[in-house]
């Protein structure tokens, strides 16, 4: 019977970014909506915004943040006039442009504020609600709008309105309190509604709150020359829009008291941050569970790196959690950044990276969701790395994957500090799932520790230099499920160890050039493999659920062809010097220094190159550079079999025809 047929046809092509006043009560009975339009809302004093929470982001917000409408027979209007404001109601005090909230309520605010500020001083079990209902409010010393005591204050954005906040470049002590913001709260601040909010801080922060800041709907257009939006214990965002454009940090928690607060926590809304520092950066930890965010840190990628300030996409001392939500981020330091751990379980990303594409100090985990980085210094690194599930394509000009460091200088900050990692027996890669495409001109998947593959489809195109090899491990290297498929230099190439229990062979093809067809067939000519190298390239590793010990296999790889018969599970064993100490560990199975091939007799002509000289024609081509400008996957529709084309590029002849016969990939 014939056997099952994997047929992976691939080239990974690397492409790859917001007066003295008296206080009148309002007049016109009824409900009404946050513009203040009456019965909009019926038989309820609350009208509650359109937002859907998840079950497991509720205990992170109150019914209340989500309620925008207010009872116009009830609430307070304050008129803003020039110098000035106007109100009649004994709970607000006017002083010049200072106008003073005392007790709680509901107060409807408009007009025009030339110098002056909205000041919110009740007991501090009150939780009063402020509607801005078109403002435009300068203050030239000090907050636009400053809570200074309460339980929780509740801004809401009338609909249809624009409000506007500005502070004129210099903040002055007004009280014990260090006001340095457009908006300034001591306590909780919950911003809603459906109105559009812009604030502009010339000499510092966008919004801060001293507790937690919540917003659930809006539209902001904030600039300041530190952080747009900053908090103490946590930043909680379930809807609105955002563009973020901050000298500093884009979006910053930090609390320096207690690792559990200054953290970040998204179920919706939409990011475009431009920031000089980080996008968003927590001491605590990070928790996406929807949301879009569009992330330019530090001029992007391009810039590179060199400076002390921190300019990465999303950071964390903490955990960061990306459930779901998508990410676009151009950063000129590492694009996501963890001093604890990474875990990536639905969250689409697409990075172009001046240093690591993904760096945890500790493990780094896939489960699903997508992964493009189109630019890195290092594609993905941390202590540990899993992967059971998901898509991931990266391109590298150092290691693709790097469990422990290796070499690389960017473990602190990028390329700002020295690394963290060493050689490490615990450190490790383990790859259970999932569908990853590497590119690097480093090592390929690199462990300071083991390397374990027991599921999934991982192809990578290594680098064109002896010094680094398409796979390197320091411990011991075990494939017991999944397909792999690595290419590189023989210099340095590694096998998989004697411990594996399915088949693999790493077999020296000798010199051969960037876009070469690798097939592996079966001693029936079946297609088991068939992938086309992105880079020049003079070995090959292969391991598949269809390599069985004792039978023959015929192996093409540009000009090069043999037949091998499979003796043991492993066939063939490279080595070499590795970055820490000597290659291979228990899973050389022997040979250190000699990359032939045990078993094999090559074919006249194609003698494979000696030790750790360079083959003739290690130099990429004209025109084999990879194209930075974006990714694509290999796999057309994550089930294999097309090449996929450069942007602008007409299908080649060679490609059409693999859209006709590579498209099944066999669940593996």
């Amino acid at each position: 019977m014939k056997k099952s047929i994997l047929t992976i046809s691939v080239i990974l092509i690397v492409i790859s970014a917001m007066l003295f006043s008296s206080c009148a009560a309002a007049k016109g009975g009824g409900t009404v909506n946050s513009a203040g339009d009456p019965a909009a809302v019926s038989g309820s004093t609350a009208q509650t915004s359109d937002i859907n929470v998840a079950s497991s982001a509720k205990d992170m917000f109150t019914d209340r943040d989500f309620e925008i409408g207010y009872d116009a027979s009830s609430a307070t209007a304050i008129t803003l006039a020039g110098s000035t404001a106007q109100c009649d109601d004994e709970t607000v005090v006017v002083s010049g442009g200072t106008v003073t909230i005392t007790q709680t309520g509901v107060y409807i605010i408009s007009g025009t504020l030339d110098d002056g500020m909205i000041i919110v001083d009740v007991d501090k079990a009150e939780k009063p609600q402020i509607v801005l209902n078109g403002v435009t409010i300068n203050s030239g010393s000090s907050a636009a709008i400053y809570v200074k005591q309460a339980d929780k204050v509740f801004i809401t954005l009338a609909e249809g309105t624009t409000n506007t906040l500005t502070n004129s470049g210099s903040y002055t002590a007004i009280d014990e309190n260090n006001i340095d913001s457009v908006i300034f709260s001591k306590d909780d601040l919950t911003i809603n509604g459906s109105g559009s909010l812009s604030i502009n801080s010339p000499g510092g922060h966008g919004i801060v709150c001293k507790d937690d800041l919540t917003v659930t709907g809006g539209t902001y257009d904030i600039t300041a020359a530190n952080h747009a939006l900053s908090a103490n214990d946590s930043i909680r965002v379930a809807g609105g829009s955002f563009n973020l454009s901050a000298g500093k940090d884009g979006v910053h928690a930090e609390n320096a008291d207690d690792s559990s607060l200054g953290f970040i926590f998204t179920s919706g809304g939409s990011f475009d941050i431009t920031s000089a520092g980080d996008g968003m950066s927590a001491s605590g930890y990070v928790l996406t569970e929807g949301g879009q965010f569009s992330i330019l840190s530090g001029n992007g990628s391009s810039a590179g790196t060199g400076s002390d300030e921190s300019a990465k996409g999303v950071k964390a001392d903490g955990d960061i959690t990306l459930v779901s939500g998508s990410f676009n981020i151009n950063s000129s330091d590492d694009a996501i950044h963890s001093d604890s751990n990474i875990t990536v379980s639905g969250a689409a990303l697409e990075i172009a990276s001046g240093d690591d594409g993904i760096h945890a100090n500790s493990n780094l985990s896939v489960s699903s969701g997508s992964i493009n980085i189109s630019t890195s210094y290092e594609g993905m690194e941390g202590q540990t790395i899993d992967v059971s599930g998901g898509s991931i394509s990266l391109k590298a000009s150092d290691d693709g994957f790097n469990a422990a460091g290796g070499k690389d200088q960017s473990g602190f900050g990028g390329g700002f500090g020295g690394d963290m990692f060493a050689n490490d027996s615990n450190a490790y890669v383990s790859i259970s799932g999932g569908e990853i495409y590497i590119d690097a001109n480093g090592d390929g998947l690199d462990s300071n520790g083991s390397l374990k593959i027991s599921g999934g489809v991982t192809v990578v195109n290594g680098p064109t230099n002896n010094g680094n090899g398409a796979l390197d491990y320091n411990g011991e290297a075990t494939v017991t499920g999944g397909t792999v498929i690595a290419i590189g230099p023989s210099g340095m190439a590694q096998n998989f160890g004697s411990s594996s229990t399915q088949g693999s062979m790493l077999v020296s093809t000798g010199s051969q050039q960037a876009g070469s067809r690798i097939t592996l067939t079966d001693s029936n000519g079946s297609e088991i493999i068939s992938v086309t190298s992105a880079k020049n390239f003079d070995s090959v590793v292969i391991s598949s659920p269809e390599i069985k010990q004792g039978e023959t296999y015929k192996l093409t790889a540009g000009s090069y062809s043999a037949d091998i018969t499979m003796d043991s599970l492993i066939y063939g064993n490279g080595g070499g010097m590795g970055m820490g100490g000597m290659r291979g560990g228990s899973g050389m199975g022997g040979q250190q220094g000699d990359p032939r091939m045990i078993g094999q007799t090559p074919p006249d002509g194609q003698t494979p190159p000696d030790g750790q000289t360079p083959p003739d024609g290690q130099t990429p081509p004209d025109g084999q550079t990879p194209d930075m400008g974006g990714m694509q996957r290999p796999f057309k529709g994550g089930k294999g079999g097309q090449r996929p084309q450069k942007p602008n590029e007409a299908p080649s002849e060679e490609s059409a025809a693999d859209s006709t016969d590579g498209g099944n990939l066999k669940s593996v």
